[in-house]
């Protein structure tokens, strides 16, 4: 009898199809949502998923002014951003960050559930936030990514 050799097929730049989706914010849970966003930018909801490359999709992200938090994380929550310089460390709590700059709540939500290198940087380019409904993508057709 003859062994038998199988190889595993690994995804490459050549091979990955790119789809491009869009998701309504309205009335969804942060980190919920976020979390499900984050394996479709890392590719993991296709059946070629390959953890060294990039198989993800783009993602676009409307109404993230109507996103919402579960007990009492708007209040209590604390986003912090840091100058660099001695004394510089400002907080800012949810309630007022989704009122001045809403996308900033999804995109640091995503980018802390993506990869920590060089890879995780590249996926976390395919994610575009916007705090309405409109967006500037249509020319892509995206097609609607239901949870």
């Amino acid at each position: 009898m003859s062994k038998q050799h199988f190889t595993t097929k690994h995804a490459n730049a050549a091979t990955v199809k790119r789809n491009w989706h869009v998701v309504d914010g309205t009335n969804q849970t942060v980190g919920r949502m976020c979390a499900r966003i984050a394996a479709v930018l890392r590719g993991k909801t296709k059946a070629y998923y390959t953890p060294h490359v990039d198989t993800g999709d783009y993602v676009i992200v409307i109404n993230a002014e109507k996103v919402r938090f579960t007990g009492n994380k708007l209040d209590e929550k604390m986003y912090d951003n840091f100058s660099g310089y001695p004394g510089g460390l400002k907080e800012e709590t949810a309630r007022n960050l989704q009122a001045r700059r809403p996308e900033v709540l999804v995109e640091r939500a995503v980018k802390g559930m993506l990869p920590k290198n060089r890879l995780g940087r590249q996926m976390y380019k395919k994610l575009f936030v916007y705090a309405g409904a409109e967006h500037q993508h249509s020319a892509q057709q995206p097609k609607e990514l239901k949870f």
